[in-house]
């Protein structure tokens, strides 16, 4: 996630981290479930764990290195999506997409596992099982896992219900509840995405996040994390559109958020499923809020190719780059080979 944000509301049980910050207006198919074509409210719920809007200048990074705090890291990532209502489209068909949303990011997902990702294979040198406050785990303990096949699980069009036009946690916690019984999985290796179609605005989305991770429990008491996906380009620039200069690869401008805000919630899910018992730094940072909306230099957000497809990403935080020092990176292929 990016900085967290402390919630003004939780439900109990739930340790709310808000996912990717938006970034400032200012700087800022797969499946046979997508179609071939791509009021007033509460007060807005804002997650200890959120991305949130991109401002002019990055700041700068602080906190230190991650640190291991006790909890599960997800050591086998199965992915599953649920379009959460009507407003998507009928029957079991996504057809209500404008900005090819669901496509984009479904595509994402399907291409980010084996040696054709070194992007999110920074990851796994982050692990469980070692003592509190580690910041190298070498060859101890359970590391986070790396797909070695599409990592999708998954896919689900909730056109049963509306969902609300302005959602607040609790309810994205109880469709995220509903779409595990709907695949009948549970635990920390499971991200439940729940995606809100064009138009939809949860609390706080696009004034204070692009999006947020979180965990909450089953109806059988298993742990669940969860991620609240705001239909992101909506919030235009704010949360990423045009973030990256796309050139020749073929990567849709106005889009990109999609995979920028995605892919920092889906990094910080696999090293602190359950927020923020997992990886943190000094400040309560997690690997995707340290190196959020950094426009140039080190680390800096760019195209990477993920099994032959282009995709705009952040980058990741890694401890043991720079000769364990610790920065931001964005291609990863061992210890000692990393940029």
């Amino acid at each position: 996630m990016l900085r967290p944000i402390k919630l003004t509301s939780a439900m109990p049980g739930t340790t709310r981290r808000a996912g990717l910050a938006l970034a400032s207006a200012a700087a800022l198919a797969a499946t046979g479930l997508l179609a071939a074509v791509p009021a007033g409210a509460n007060a807005p719920e804002t997650a200890g764990h959120a991305l949130r809007t991109h401002s002019a200048s990055a700041p700068a990074v602080t906190g230190g290195n991650l640190a291991y705090g006790g909890g599960n890291v997800v050591t086998d990532p199965k992915i599953y999506i649920v379009y959460w209502g009507n407003q998507w489209g009928t029957g079991s068909t996504v057809t209500n997409d404008p900005s090819g949303e669901a496509a984009l990011q479904l595509s994402f997902f399907q291409h980010a596992y084996g040696s054709g990702d070194t992007w999110s294979n920074s990851q796994t040198q982050y692990c469980q099982g070692v003592a509190v406050g580690t910041t190298q785990c070498g060859s101890s303990g359970t590391h986070v896992g790396h797909p070695a096949s599409n990592p999708v699980a998954g896919t689900w069009l909730d056109s049963s219900v509306k969902a609300p036009a302005k959602p607040g946690q609790s309810a994205i916690a109880a469709e995220a509840v509903k779409a595990a019984a709907h695949f009948g999985v549970s635990g920390d290796n499971v991200e439940i995405i729940v995606d809100a179609a064009h138009g939809v605005v949860p609390s706080g989305f696009k004034t204070q996040y692009c999006a947020w991770h979180d965990h909450t429990t089953t109806a059988g008491g298993a742990d669940l994390p969860y991620t609240n996906m705001p239909y992101v380009p909506d919030a235009g620039a704010g949360c990423g559109a045009g973030f990256v200069a796309t050139g020749s690869s073929g990567v849709n401008s106005a889009s990109e958020g999609v995979t920028i805000v995605g892919g920092h919630e889906y990094a910080e899910t696999l090293t602190d499923p359950a927020p923020s018992s997992g990886w943190t730094d000094a400040a309560g940072s997690e690997t995707g809020d340290k190196c959020a909306w950094i426009a140039s230099g080190q680390g800096a957000s760019s195209i990477v190719s993920l099994n032959g497809a282009n995709f705009a990403v952040q980058s990741l935080w890694s401890n043991n780059f720079n000769n364990g020092a610790g920065g931001c990176v964005t291609s990863y292929t061992s210890a000692t080979s990393q940029q």
